[in-house]
């Protein structure tokens, strides 16, 4: 799976989150909004702290926060090896459920 719904908040800002839809094809983090791009970046350019209020991801000088549908799918396609208690349990059950 590379596509994914979000929640899109921009960090700081107390404005409504937007639904997105977040594409990790061809190592890029792509956002879309209503089928408009709103983001394209290099996966290799950002960095990336999973959170309980979901992932903060700075790039190219933006700082955004994305609630993810399926969190621990896309934290692991992300390749993420750090993440909230929570967060770390369900990427290790959904490895596990993998290995089947």
């Amino acid at each position: 799976m590379t596509n994914y719904d979000a929640q899109l908040r921009i960090e700081g800002e107390d404005t409504a989150p937007l639904a997105v839809e977040v594409d990790l094809t061809d190592e890029r983090l792509k956002m879309s909004l209503s089928g408009q791009e709103v983001a394209d970046w290099n996966r290799s350019e950002m960095r990336i702290n999973a959170l309980p209020d979901g992932f903060h991801i700075r790039a190219e000088g933006e700082s955004v926060i994305l609630d993810v549908t399926e969190d621990a799918r896309f934290a692991l396609e992300l390749g993420l090896r750090n993440a909230h208690p929570h967060l770390r349990r369900k990427m290790s059950a959904l490895m596990r459920e993998n290995e089947i």
